[in-house]
């Protein structure tokens, strides 16, 4: 019995539809560069509009008060008047670093990768965020600088005589606190460990082998609880309603959260504080010159 073959063609692939692919020209380098040539203008724009504060050549015996790190170390900048300088300047950056980097591996679901706001709930959620995490952080800031005491006691009276001194701002909780003396040098070596020779005058040796228990809590452990509890408490909130379902809208909720206090921070650090690092309005920035041979 014969049989007979029938050649039938290989099938191609088909060709994906325009409308499926975007391209590097002209789809991409188009929108770039309008981009760049709104930036550009508006750049223009300011530059007319805004005096630039520039001063006399830079005098390294001279410090201008207040003085600034560059704008995009503002936001550090701003967090060192709030806690210890090691968790301000090093730590915190580096963590948070460390927890974006993790995002893609904490959400491993490919469904709606690339797509702006592509769950059910995105938009609500970064809106949210976003106006929690401005007015919170403005909240935070003006009740370290005693601002909120200020206006409690201009507006309403409210003044508590020194009752409440303690709540004024976080620092306050340790200086206006009876605290007992042994809480000052906690024990936490017990053994000898020299880091600094003894006659070394800024930090002596012993130093290291004791824990300041009210300076702990108001430089680091305060710090680190709202940095960790606020947002936590956030996620949680918005969980209980039923709009945080999935790993990514719990990340869209960190992310949006910090990109809000990295811009109020930013924004702080620029507009809002003046000599001796006081908070004031922008309108009443004047920079003064220092005094030589001394820093502010």
């Amino acid at each position: 019995m014969a049989t007979a073959v029938v050649a039938r063609p290989v099938a191609r692939p088909q060709p994906r539809a325009r409308d499926e692919e975007v391209l590097v020209w002209p789809d991409l380098v188009f929108i770039e560069f309008i981009s760049a040539l709104v930036f550009t203008l508006a750049l223009f724009a300011l530059s007319l509009l805004v005096n630039a504060p520039l001063l006399d050549q830079a005098n390294a015996d001279v410090t201008p008060n207040p003085s600034k790190a560059p704008w995009y170390l503002l936001n550090l900048q701003e967090l060192l008047l709030h806690m210890q300088p090691a968790l301000a300047g090093v730590i915190v950056p580096t963590v948070w670093l460390v927890i974006m980097a993790a995002f893609p591996y904490f959400d491993q679901d490919n469904e709606g990768q690339g797509v702006w706001f592509g769950t059910e709930n995105s938009v609500r959620l970064t809106v949210v965020s976003a106006i929690v995490a401005v007015v919170g952080t403005w909240l935070l800031i003006l009740w370290d600088t005693g601002k909120i005491a200020m206006a409690m006691n201009d507006w309403f009276g409210i003044s508590g005589g020194r009752t409440f001194a303690f709540l004024e701002n976080v620092r306050a909780l340790q200086s206006q606190l009876p605290w007992p003396e042994w809480s000052h040098r906690i024990p936490y070596l017990w053994f000898d460990l020299k880091i600094l020779d003894e006659g070394y005058t800024g930090l002596g040796a012993t130093s290291f082998h004791y824990l300041d228990l009210p300076g702990f809590l108001v430089e680091q452990a305060i710090p680190i609880a709202a940095m960790v509890g606020l947002p936590s408490l956030l996620i949680y909130a918005l969980w209980k309603i039923g709009w945080v379902n999935t790993r990514r809208d719990a990340i869209i909720v960190l992310f949006t959260g910090f990109v809000a206090v990295f811009g109020v921070l930013t924004v702080t650090g620029t507009a809002f504080r003046g000599a001796g690092q006081e908070l004031v309005w922008p309108w009443q920035l004047d920079v003064q010159e220092g005094i030589p041979g001394e820093g502010h």
